[in-house]
């Protein structure tokens, strides 16, 4: 973390190290680790009298409800929460969403996962696997999307099977590439390596999310 200007946060960005456990022996750096930041039931109507029945017209069909959980940004009209990646290996997390606040953190791994919790201008406020976070510019985020292993020495299949070949174990923290999700195993790649990992094994991909 850099010095900004008289004053510096205490609080610091640890960089640690992750490697695919493979033939070939491949080191991956990991990205800091810091401490976390931190219905009423429905009434029904009063039943009209049974002769009053008869009379009613028949109630008109009623929209379909959007899923309970779906908020879109008000700036991209993108679902929130949704995750993205770092585009740098250095962004700056600052305490609002403006030049003028104070930057917190700094992020320092490039593709790290992370997840975008709320919008205003061109800022976005997101916080990584630890539930550190803190406003951030849009520019320096991507779209491209990754996961981080939240499981030690995690294989990587060659089939979504458990029983099925082992390509390569992962450590905890490695980040890898995200690719095809079914319910239960999604594809990623990792230092050359690539197969199905259990998706409850990852950091950066949502419980219910499928992808092609």
């Amino acid at each position: 973390m850099k010095p900004q200007g008289k004053r510096r946060s205490w609080l610091a960005a640890m960089i640690c190290t992750a490697c695919v456990i493979a033939p070939a022996g491949i080191a991956q750096e990991l990205r800091p680790q810091a401490r976390p930041e931190i219905v009423a039931a429905a009434v029904p109507a009063a039943e009209p009298p049974p002769a009053a029945i008869a009379a009613l017209p028949a109630p008109p069909e009623e929209p379909e409800e959007p899923a309970a959980n779906l908020h879109l940004g008000p700036e991209t009209n993108l679902p929130l929460p949704r995750f993205v990646s770092l585009k740098t290996d250095e962004g700056n997390v600052r305490r609002g969403p403006s030049m003028s606040h104070r930057i917190d953190w700094v992020f320092l791994r490039e593709d790290m996962p992370l997840q975008i919790v709320a919008e205003y201008g061109h800022w976005r406020r997101v916080v990584d696997s630890e539930g550190v976070g803190g406003w951030m510019n849009y520019s320096m985020l991507s779209g491209n999307r990754t996961v981080m292993l939240q499981t030690d020495m995690q294989p990587v299949y060659g089939r979504p099977d458990l029983d099925s070949p082992q390509n390569a174990i992962l450590e905890q923290g490695v980040v890898a590439e995200l690719g095809e999700c079914q319910p239960d195993w999604c594809w990623i790649s990792a230092g050359g390596y690539r197969g199905w990992a259990p998706k409850s094994a990852l950091w950066g991909v949502d419980a219910t999310e499928v992808r092609d």
